[in-house]
């Protein structure tokens, strides 16, 4: 599958700008971290963080039909197996065993964290969000409530990744798209 397959997936399924800028913002995180762990699969990765939500509000936010829209759609496209398991992985319906899965997972709950980060910054730019304050609010957990810490967290132990520089990461793909995220 390729990108602009996704996109049209994305655009039939998304029904809010914000999903679609969530959806940009983990598909540059993906990205990011797919040429940290497996370079070769930097198209997948990127698939993965564009879809990985895609029918999350045409399926009523429903967690027990959440991803099976999209991976249906995948299918017919005859989309990538290791992808749709990350894809239903990342919201615990399918194992998490691939370095794909174990990505998304952590990615696509850091992504509201720095969104919310920015939000509440004096110009509600990327440009003035930094590690340290993603690390400050992170640490706050009366700031973003949605965001799952715990989540996140699991780049330390399913990445090996320390949680620093997991949002460094994540940090400087989402300011490289900034201008897309409107941010």
């Amino acid at each position: 599958m390729k990108r602009q397959e996704a996109l049209r997936i994305l655009e039939e399924l998304a029904n809010s700008p914000n999903m679609m800028k969530h959806a940009l913002a983990a598909e540059a995180v993906m990205k990011m971290l797919a040429l940290r762990f497996e370079p070769e699969k930097e198209e997948k990765y990127a698939i993965c963080g564009l879809l990985h939500d895609a029918d999350y509000e045409t399926t009523g936010k429903s967690l027990e039909r959440h991803t099976e829209i999209t991976v249906e759609k995948m299918q017919e496209l005859d989309g990538d197996e290791e992808v749709i398991e990350a894809i239903r992985g990342h919201c615990n319906r399918a194992p998490k065993t691939s370095m794909i899965a174990k990505a998304i997972y952590a990615a696509d709950e850091l992504t509201g964290l720095i969104v919310a980060t920015a939000l509440v910054m004096p110009e509600k730019k990327l440009s003035q969000v930094t590690v340290e304050s993603v690390m400050k609010k992170f640490k706050d957990p009366s700031f973003a409530k949605g965001a799952n810490r715990d989540q996140i967290k699991t780049c330390e132990t399913e990445l090996a990744l320390p949680l620093e520089e997991f949002a460094r990461i994540a940090l400087v793909a989402m300011k490289q798209i900034a201008p897309e995220l409107g941010l």
